[in-house]
């Protein structure tokens, strides 16, 4: 189709994913919602350094007041207007205007929206990882924006619709847990969420009073009518006062308008193979509510899409209802590459929300991946995982921990061969930022070998062998599991309480440019054995471990001393 008078978007090219070939179009009446992002008012403020503010004692941070946030990130009203004006000439609706996140939802036909970025959709056929046959809606090439609008429209999100975001937990392979009297009988090596304390110094006094912890939660892909993902209460109740003996911790859900997510619909993680995402939205409740009982947890429900992922990130770090201070994710996809499923434009646009959250004073922890360097990719190259490459976000890597009496026996790099060990790597996407100047990054094991943000920043429990018991979306069976995704919550629920007993209202915030500067030595657990593939553990920060495991206490009194 012509594209005279039309401008490509940015870092906007896709290429189906790899193996997946046409089927037919898309059918062209079925209504279709996309996220169109603008630029950022030339004339508004600047935005703050977020390495320099970084840097600062948090009791010495001054965090930014609503109104000069909105001022500091506003748009141009007659932006808006200008693609408003767009979306009518091309029958489109626009709805779902939020100054904020300078974003507008546009919904017309497949065709008519197809047209008005001039771009083909068709239906695609794969398999996915388990040879299961699986359909996307999808295009290739570029986007395409009328030249007035060049500059003003920075992303469209929605046209495609393949899947992003693999879960990062890996069950035992045993079966479930024996369960006596509705409790789990706790394996010799494993453990419930509390035990984590202890070993990893979580502050003494503390429960998370006063946070909000917002963990993310994907699901949509299933077929109409079949559960996809979600958490029992009833199951978090049995679990939490019976099993933990605590109080239930307060949960509230955020559904994100106009990605097609049914939000909290619980089906059966008997089998975690499956697209059902129940076993991880349990995981992460039972970890964060096992270890900051009393912070308020929110659970943002989204697709795997970039649609998804974009709207959802941005939704959170602009939520002044909730108004989260620490953010877990335990989701992730190795980076943007032909015939894979981010785009950079989608990464961009994510990264630059998790620097808003950084001038926030948010902090956000992110899995860094459950298949060593290669990261799912069978092309014997070394991958980094997205989002815990981006650089404005606490990469977290998985261990294997043994515990005496409280004690911590070992701890080395969780390394169970391929398919079972810790994600790292360079990152090919995000240059090496300033706080991993002096961090001796290697090289990527890629030829020609270039530099970037190395990943992760740091690491915690995750070797399913060793891991954490949680419940069954049924309330009876309970569950061992592992992955980097029972890591990220647990350094959530770290930072969380680390909040609570910092002066005042201070809040680690973005914690990585004082972590490498100031805690690099003498905090962390540096953890020097094993390797992911690609890469090995080793003296200081290394692309297995990162700087460490966690030492909660020894940072909460280096963070008080600033």
């Amino acid at each position: 189709m012509s594209t005279n008078h039309y401008v490509a978007l940015p870092d906007s090219t896709r290429v189906p994913l790899a193996g997946a070939r046409v089927i037919g179009p898309a059918h062209p009446q079925t209504p279709l919602t996309v996220t169109v992002y603008l630029r950022r008012d030339p004339a508004a403020q600047p935005r703050p350094d977020v390495y320099e503010l970084a840097l600062q004692a948090p009791t010495r941070r001054t965090l930014p007041s609503d109104d000069q946030y909105a001022a500091t990130h506003r748009w141009l009203d007659t932006d808006l207007k200008a693609v408003e004006a767009f979306a009518a000439e091309h029958g489109l609706k626009a709805a779902n205007p939020d100054p904020l996140a300078r974003s507008i939802q546009l919904t017309g036909t497949t065709r008519d929206v197809a047209d008005a970025f001039q771009v083909t959709l068709a239906r695609y056929r794969y398999q996915d990882a388990n040879g299961a046959p699986q359909t996307y809606r999808g295009r290739e090439g570029q986007i395409y924006v009328p030249a007035e609008l060049d500059g003003i429209v920075t992303g469209v999100f929605g046209l495609d619709d393949r899947p992003i975001g693999t879960r990062l937990l890996i069950r035992r392979a045993a079966d479930s847990v024996p369960v006596t009297r509705a409790t789990p009988t706790v394996q010799p090596g494993a453990f419930l969420p509390p035990q984590l304390q202890a070993p990893y110094a979580y502050p003494a006094g503390t429960d998370g009073s006063g946070q909000c912890i917002a963990v993310l939660a994907f699901n949509g892909e299933t077929p109409p009518g079949v559960p996809s993902g979600g958490y029992s209460l009833e199951a978090l109740r049995n679990y939490f006062v019976n099993v933990l003996h605590q109080d239930m911790p307060e949960i509230t859900n955020v559904v994100v308008p106009g990605v097609g997510t049914p939000g909290n619909e619980p089906g059966q993680d008997a089998d975690f193979d499956t697209a059902d995402t129940s076993g991880e939205i349990m995981l992460d409740l039972a970890v964060v509510g096992g270890l900051a009982p009393k912070a308020r947890i929110v659970v943002y429900f989204s697709r795997f899409t970039e649609q998804g992922w974009v709207d959802v990130i941005t939704r959170i770090v602009n939520d002044t209802v909730n108004r989260p201070t620490v953010i877990s994710s335990s989701y992730g996809n190795p980076e943007a590459n032909p015939g894979s499923r981010w785009t950079v434009g989608a990464m961009k646009r994510v990264d630059a929300a998790f620097a808003s959250a950084a001038e926030k004073n948010v902090s956000i922890c992110c899995a860094s991946g459950d298949d060593g360097s290669r990261d799912q990719i069978h092309d014997e190259r070394a991958h980094a995982d997205f989002p815990a490459a981006s650089p404005h976000v606490l990469g977290v890597g998985g261990t294997r921990l043994a515990v005496s009496h409280g004690q911590v026996v070992s701890e080395v790099c969780w390394d169970n061969g391929p398919g079972s060990r810790t994600g790292g790597g360079i990152s090919k996407v995000f240059p090496v930022p300033p706080y991993q100047a002096d961090a001796q990054v290697p090289p990527s094991a890629n030829p020609p070998h270039a530099r970037g943000r190395g990943v992760p920043d740091v690491s915690a429990l995750a070797d399913p062998d060793t891991g954490v018991v949680v419940p069954s979306v049924d309330g009876v069976h309970f569950n061992q599991i592992g992955g980097t995704s029972a890591a990220a919550p647990m350094w959530s629920a770290l930072l969380a309480r680390v909040n609570q007993a910092l002066p005042g209202s201070a809040q680690v915030g973005f914690l990585n440019p004082l972590l490498y500067a100031k805690f690099a030595r003498g905090v962390l657990r540096d953890i020097t054995q094993g390797s992911n593939g690609a890469y090995a553990s080793g003296p200081d920060w290394d692309p297995c471990t990162g700087l460490g495991s966690p030492g909660g206490q020894q940072l909460l009194d280096g963070l008080r001393a600033l």
